[in-house]
């Protein structure tokens, strides 16, 4: 039984959670990003209605970047409280999350309670997020699902130095010309997108254990690289993607109690 909603709309995907009374996620659903934010949320809640019956008296909580959009939404709130609250309930315990989102990606320092203690957030450029990879996914002619797997195949990598992703696709363009394998490429690719991550962690100060979130973190070169780099194991919630939307049915969850 759903007992409150959460709407997650991204800059790449949207996605909305249901949660039943002891805040356990029962019922997921996820699409592309529509540019007509109204419509897909109008369609998202019609499959609730087909799975509860009706949503009416059911809290709604929006947040992502489109939140605003979300005009049903009994409460909306940032991403990175709905991150906090998601992956604090999934496992139980506080430290640094990074989430790494299409066209963001943040590091937020979460307390013993569940609390958000600091964060830091890269949204003016794409080289620290999944879209860095896409672009270059099309170029290299590898599907984007694959490229972790390719990328990690390589013994060698070469040194992406930009870290900017149009100066980047033109490194990449050279290297190819050069001769260059595809797989070094990748596997510099990632790492140069790794490092941008690090960074951000330093920022702030690493506080295991290191829980990763969002789509990108299905990749596993994502995955390897930042355990490399940090000298720590990276912990997954259960359903890293959804960890927003979770957060904020969580939330509605509590006004539905309060």
């Amino acid at each position: 039984m759903i007992k409150a909603i959460g709407i997650d709309v991204g800059s790449t995907t949207a996605k909305i959670v249901g949660v039943n009374e002891g805040g356990d996620f029962v019922w997921s659903y996820i699409e592309p990003a529509d540019p007509r934010v109204e419509d897909q949320v109008e369609r998202f809640l019609e499959k609730v209605r087909e799975v509860a019956g009706s949503i009416e008296g059911i809290p709604i909580v929006a947040t992502g970047y489109g939140r605003n959009l979300v005009h049903q939404a009994t409460k909306k709130v940032t991403e990175i409280t709905c991150h906090a609250r998601g992956v604090f309930k999934q496992l139980g315990h506080g430290g640094t999350l990074v989430d790494i989102g299409g066209q963001d990606s943040k590091v937020i320092v979460i307390g013993p309670h569940g609390e958000v203690v600091d964060f830091t957030m890269n949204d003016k450029c794409a080289a620290g997020t999944g879209r860095f990879l896409e672009n270059t996914a099309g170029r290299l002619r590898v599907k984007l699902e694959e490229m972790g797997s390719v990328a990690l195949s390589a013994p060698e990598e070469v040194k992406i130095s930009s870290t900017c992703t149009v100066f980047a696709e033109s490194e990449i363009i050279s290297m190819i010309a050069h001769g260059v394998r595809v797989e070094p490429i990748l596997k510099g690719l990632h790492r140069s997108l790794v490092k941008r991550i690090v960074a951000m962690i330093r920022s702030v100060g690493l506080v295991p254990p290191l829980m990763l979130s969002g789509g990108v973190v299905k990749n596993p070169a994502i995955r390897k690289m930042i355990e490399e780099e940090t000298g720590e194991k990276v912990i997954l919630p259960e359903h890293p993607q959804f960890m927003g939307a979770y957060g904020a049915a969580l939330i509605g969850l509590k006004l539905g109690k309060g």
